[in-house]
C-alpha cells in the first residue's frame, strides 16, 4: 500500500455515575429484601455467577454471601452460564477461576454441576431446566447485569430473567430456549419459563447490576421477585443512557484489537458495531454503519472462545490459531447462531490485513479512508480515528483529541501495537 490514513487519538465523554462502596450497597439493597422472613437458620442458598466479565463481582458476590451468612444462612455459589466453559462443570469453574471468583476469594464454596431438573413444560411444550444443585438448595439469589443483549430485542434483554434461564439453565436449557426462540418470540419464551421458574424454584430475589461507559459499577438493586419482569424493562433503558459507543456513525473500517466471552456474550457488543440483526451489516434503522470489521486477537480471558468470529470480514491468523473450535462452536451452536463461529479472510499480520481492506472501501482512497481502531467494544474512552475524522472531530464537545494526527505505528513485524498502548 503506498499510503495509509493518518490516525489520532481522542477521547469520548460519557456519564459517569458510580458506586464508591460496593459491598456496602449490596448489603442496603439485600436488607430492603427482608430476606430475615424467608431464611431459616443453616438454610443453604444458591448465589448465581455467571461467564461476563462484571465489574467488582468478587467484591458484589462476597458481600451477598456475608449478607446471608449474617442471616444465619450457608450460600454457596453456582455456576450460571448454559453451555459456556465448553459445558463442562470444570470449564464454568475455571471459567469463573479467571474472573479471580473462587471459594477464598468470594467467602464461600462454589458447587459446579452441568445436570438439571425439569420442573414443568410450558404451554409450548417446552421442558424448564433449572440447575440441579440450585434447585436442590432451600433458595435461590439470582445476581446478574442488566444490559441489552446482543441479539435479541424486547423489553427484558439481558439480566436476572435470562439468567434464571439461559444461565440456571445450563448446557440443556440453553440450547432448548435457544432452538424454540426460532419458532417464537425472544420475549415469549423469557416471560414464560421465566414464570415457571419464579413459581417453581424458591428464587428468593434478584440483585441487578448496571454498569456506565467506562466499566464501572453504576447501580445495584435488589429486586424482589414479583417485580422481575416489570423493573427490568426499566434498568434496561437506564443502562441504554450509560453504554458507551463508536463516537462516529459511519466507517469504512472498524479494528478491535481483541474480543472474548468476557467482553461480551457475543464476544463484541453488536449493539456498538451495529451488527445486532445482520452478522455483515447494519441494518436500515442501526448504526453504525461499518463497512469492514477487522478482529486482531482474543482475550486470555475467553480461553479460546472466539465466538463472535464470524460476525468480521477478517481477522489476524493468530486469532485463529488461539481458538479453541470445541469451545466456540459448542458456544454457538447451543446459542443457535452457528455463523458466529465462521471463520473470516486472515492474514498474518495488521499491514497486510489493512492492504486488503483498504482496496475494499469504494472509490475513496486509502489515505481517506474512515477508520475506527479500539481495544474492545466495552472500552471506548479512548480510540484511535483516522485523519478522516479530523474536522468532526474539532467540532465536538463530548470529544477531546489527546493526540495530532501521525502515521500508523507498524512494528518491523507488520503489526500495530496495543491501541491501549498508544500515547
Amino acid at each position: 500500500m503506498s499510503e495509509y490514513p493518518r490516525i489520532f487519538r481522542l477521547r469520548q465523554t460519557f456519564p459517569r455515575p458510580h458506586l464508591d462502596n460496593i459491598g456496602a450497597t449490596v448489603a442496603e439493597q439485600l436488607s430492603r429484601l427482608a430476606l430475615e422472613r424467608v431464611i431459616q437458620p443453616g438454610a443453604t442458598i444458591a448465589l448465581t455467577a455467571g461467564s461476563r466479565g462484571v465489574a467488582n463481582i468478587v467484591t458484589i458476590l462476597r458481600a451477598a454471601a456475608e449478607h446471608l451468612r449474617h442471616l444465619g444462612a450457608e450460600p454457596f455459589i453456582v455456576p450460571a452460564m448454559g453451555s459456556h466453559g465448553g459445558a463442562t462443570a470444570e470449564g464454568q469453574r475455571r471459567v469463573l477461576a479467571t474472573y479471580g471468583i473462587t471459594e477464598s476469594s468470594c467467602g464461600c464454596s462454589i458447587r459446579s454441576c452441568m445436570e438439571t431438573v425439569v420442573v414443568c413444560t410450558t404451554s409450548e411444550g417446552l421442558p424448564v431446566h433449572i440447575d440441579r444443585l440450585a434447585h436442590e438448595s432451600d433458595g435461590i439469589l439470582v445476581i446478574g447485569r442488566v444490559k441489552p443483549h446482543t441479539r435479541f430485542v424486547g423489553p427484558v434483554e439481558s439480566g436476572l430473567m435470562k439468567m434464571m434461564l439461559i444461565g440456571l439453565g445450563k448446557h440443556a436449557g440453553a440450547l432448548v430456549y435457544h432452538q424454540a426462540i426460532q419458532d417464537y418470540s425472544f420475549g415469549q419464551i423469557l416471560s414464560h419459563v421465566a414464570a415457571e421458574v419464579l413459581g417453581r424454584c424458591k428464587i428468593l430475589g434478584g440483585l441487578a447490576v448496571v454498569e456506565n461507559a467506562y466499566d464501572e459499577t453504576a447501580m445495584i438493586e435488589a429486586v424482589p421477585p414479583a417485580r422481575f419482569e416489570s423493573r427490568e424493562p426499566e434498568l434496561l433503558e437506564t443502562t441504554r443512557l450509560w453504554m458507551p459507543r463508536l463516537p462516529f456513525q459511519k466507517a469504512d473500517i472498524v479494528l478491535l484489537d481483541e474480543i472474548g466471552k468476557d467482553i461480551s456474550g457475543s464476544g463484541l457488543d453488536t449493539n456498538i458495531v451495529g451488527r445486532k440483526f445482520l452478522d455483515h451489516a447494519a441494518r436500515n434503522d442501526e448504526v453504525p454503519k461499518v463497512r469492514h470489521l477487522a478482529i486482531l486477537g482474543l482475550t486470555a480471558a475467553t480461553e479460546g472462545n472466539a465466538t463472535g468470529i464470524g460476525l468480521a470480514e477478517f481477522c489476524r491468523s493468530r486469532v485463529i490459531r488461539e481458538m479453541n473450535v470445541h469451545v466456540t462452536r459448542t458456544n454457538c451452536l447451543t446459542g443457535s447462531h452457528p455463523t458466529a463461529a465462521m471463520l473470516p479472510l486472515d492474514f498474518e499480520t495488521d499491514q497486510q490485513l489493512l492492504d486488503v481492506m483498504l482496496a475494499m472501501i469504494g472509490m475513496a482512497q486509502p489515505a481517506n479512508a474512515r477508520i475506527m481502531w479500539a481495544q474492545n467494544t466495552l472500552h471506548l474512552a479512548e480510540i484511535e480515528c483516522s485523519e478522516a475524522f479530523w474536522a468532526e472531530a474539532c467540532q465536538r464537545s463530548d470529544l477531546a483529541i489527546l493526540a495530532e494526527p501521525r502515521k500508523l505505528p507498524f512494528g518491523p513485524d507488520g503489526n500495530l501495537p496495543a491501541m491501549a498502548s498508544l500515547a
